[in-house]
């Protein structure tokens, strides 16, 4: 059982806040972590606890917040503390209230996506590796887009795939992707924009004056076009906000097909951490993509 006064005093202490474990309130909408808010002397804080061995994963979460922070293009919450207590893993940052969405939200959200993405690196990938939901992202610098996104995304999830004995046909597959990929990129040299990377509909919200917030990121320097393609995986984006998005910096004329190449990696991550029911849609985009190489 969690100590909050003891987990209280820790965040206080690293944070340089007042904090109370009088009012600790469970919030839900999380599945890996627990989820608190806890009262301080501003207001309050939310807090997400694990094992202490989620440490590594709350502090890269920590930078990741950061990273966004400095690029002042949409709101995130200020990450405050991270540590140990107990034995459990905590981090603990800014509460945003949230509230409904108005008119212009959407806008405001692509428009601002727009503007994180222009916030560029010199190389591809991140100082520090991360995590894809509970699944490591292992991230380094790498001058090339294509063999970054090939060992370090698509790679990475086919071996956990092996790993978890999933069928020859889907790893033959992925291998044949793999000594392709560059010819999705023989007329397109994207650049390293700076990406939530895990951009779902459930990783943004409005806050209580309706301003678009962003949460939950797996950060690294890619594609921008990785992170759009994620926008139209699972829903929870409208046409306002790709028109905004659009308006802002036009895609290229390839993005169609090479929104299957980025959603691979996010399906392949969930078919390794949920399981079978989704090897028939990560087969699916692997036979499309050859198909569209053969094309």
């Amino acid at each position: 059982m969690q100590d909050w006064s003891r987990i209280a005093a820790d965040i206080g202490a690293a944070a340089g806040l007042e904090v109370s474990a009088d009012s600790v309130r469970p919030v839900t909408g999380g599945c890996i972590n627990s989820a608190w808010r806890l009262a301080c002397a501003d207001g309050h804080l939310f807090v997400k606890t694990n094992t202490s061995s989620a440490l590594e994963m709350f502090e890269a979460e920590h930078d990741g917040l950061e990273e966004l922070l400095a690029a002042d293009a949409l709101r995130v919450p200020r990450p405050l503390a991270t540590g140990v207590t107990g034995g459990c893993a905590w981090i603990a940052m800014e509460w945003i209230e949230t509230g409904r969405s108005r008119h212009g939200t959407a806008r405001d959200l692509g428009l601002g996506l727009a503007r994180q993405h222009r916030c560029l690196a010199e190389k591809f990938g991140w100082a520090r590796d991360n995590t894809i939901g509970s699944t490591p992202q292992a991230n380094g610098w790498f001058s090339e887009w294509v063999e970054f996104y090939s060992q370090r995304r698509i790679r990475y999830q086919l071996d956990l795939a092996a790993r978890n004995s999933y069928p020859g046909r889907l790893l033959e597959a992925g291998e044949r992707l793999l000594q392709c990929v560059g010819d999705f990129f023989s007329d397109y040299r994207p650049e390293p924009s700076l990406l939530h990377g895990d951009l779902w509909g459930g990783n943004w919200a409005a806050d209580a004056e309706g301003r678009p917030f962003l949460f939950d990121p797996a950060v690294y320097y890619g594609d921008r076009e990785a992170d759009l393609a994620m926008t139209e995986l699972f829903g929870g984006f409208d046409a306002e906000f790709y028109a905004a998005y659009r308006d802002a910096w036009p895609l290229d004329a390839g993005y169609r097909t090479r929104r299957d190449l980025y959603n691979l990696y996010h399906v392949l991550n969930h078919l390794n951490l949920f399981g079978s029911g989704y090897l028939g849609q990560s087969e699916a985009l692997l036979g499309r993509l050859i198909a569209a190489l053969r094309g």
